[in-house]
């Protein structure tokens, strides 16, 4: 077992000033300590969650062309409010937690009690953002919104009204209507907040579409348009991607990302992602300190992990994601498992992202364990071949 040591508990550990002083650390702070290489390596134990990402439901009023739960064979159903009430116990326990994001793979407002969950966070001071397909975004839900202080929606548009009703079998004359009103609602109100922001999921079909809504989002209200490619769960979805393994994306044809980003620049913030496979891989769900927690109380490092499901890779196999589970808040508080042995070290195995190289490997073609989420060497489950830390695929 990994020793835990802390500085007044063992004096012949010899930690540095220096190195305290560096890393925010005090003389009292504890350290797990592993081994990696011939090298011993410190992973300083705090309770320093910063963001949370709260999943109310994986129910949905849409049935979108590239969603999860096309393939997957999850419950659809909501978070209990026993286990809610879990997670606002182990609120005041994480002393650095600034945001909670209420998202995941279902529709927040299918929630029924959406607007408590949002007003108990509200009630420890914590900024909150809404993700959100935007059709049941009423004008008396906008009104709630507004008064409980909602810092930010992201809403989903893809494209002109005909493909948003073939992505997302839905009218997008009711969203923008919505939109339309949550303006009007914080226009009366004098209210600054929510901002508003626009995730568009580029494809193939809909790339042209892509400087429309670009140019319509100042309208809108929009301070952002962030822009995901879509992560394959199905093989109509495979002919629809846009990133490949090199430089040479298939947009170049058409002279690039098709947007007039001088224009845009001058209103507000434009997120691409890359569009080809590259060495440089980073995950920001560890790196800005966020933890996940699924509708049945499950707490994954980040949304890629948190259920388990497949999807196709680049050279068209099939790949099976694991869910990885670090503890349930059902059964102990967040910080408690924040601060596990398990939990600490992998966090420090990602932000070093010591995993292999899958994509420039030889025998990336024939590799097995390609098919899953593992790696031939390092932490398993293994975060090589994440499209996410690639930054492929942009989650709010």
């Amino acid at each position: 077992m990994v020793p835990k040591v802390g500085f007044k508990a063992d004096l012949s550990l010899k930690i540095p000033e220096e190195y305290l002083k560096r890393r925010s650390l005090s003389s009292d702070t504890e350290f797990f300590l592993s081994e990696r290489n011939g090298d011993l390596i410190l992973h300083p134990i705090k309770r320093d969650v910063r963001k949370l990402y709260i999943e109310p439901t994986t129910k949905c009023n849409l049935k979108c062309l590239f969603c999860i739960r096309n393939i997957w064979g999850d419950p659809l159903e909501h978070m209990s409010l026993q286990t809610f009430e879990k997670i606002r116990e182990s609120i005041p326990d994480l002393p650095n937690l600034d945001q909670v994001v209420f998202g995941g793979f279902g529709e927040p407002l299918s929630h029924p009690r959406i607007l408590e969950m949002i007003e108990s966070m509200r009630e420890f001071g914590l900024k909150v953002s809404l993700s959100t397909n935007g059709v049941l975004l009423t004008p008396g839900i906008a009104k709630e919104l507004i008064r409980l202080g909602v810092e930010r929606i992201i809403i989903s548009i893809d494209g002109s009204p005909e493909t948003y009703l073939r992505i997302r079998g839905s009218i997008l004359s009711k969203v923008l209507e919505n939109i339309e009103n949550l303006n009007k609602a914080k226009l009366e109100t004098g209210s600054p907040y929510p901002v508003l922001e626009i995730e568009f999921v580029v494809l193939k079909s809909n790339l042209k579409e892509l400087a429309g809504i670009v140019d319509i989002a100042p309208k809108l209200g929009v301070s952002t348009v962030i822009v995901s490619n879509v992560l394959a769960y199905t093989e109509d979805m495979v002919a629809e991607r846009l990133y490949t393994y090199e430089p040479q994306p298939p947009i170049k044809a058409s002279g690039g990302w098709p947007l007039r980003m001088d224009v845009w620049l001058q209103h507000g913030t434009l997120k691409l992602p890359r569009l080809f496979l590259s060495a440089e891989r980073r995950c920001r769900f560890v790196s800005d300190n966020s933890v996940v927690i699924a509708w049945d109380g499950g707490i994954s490092p980040c949304y890629a992990l948190s259920h388990s499901y497949s999807y196709f890779t680049l050279d068209g196999r099939k790949k099976f994601v694991s869910r990885y589970l670090l503890g349930n808040i059902n059964e102990k508080p967040l910080g408690e498992i924040w601060t596990s042995k398990e939990y600490v070290i992998f966090r420090s195995v990602v932000k070093a992202f010591y995993f292999p190289s899958c994509y420039s490997c030889d025998l990336r073609q024939t590799c097995d364990l390609r098919e899953q989420n593992q790696g031939c060497w390092g932490w398993n489950p293994s975060c090589a071949d994440c499209l996410w830390a690639q930054d492929i695929i942009i989650c709010p």
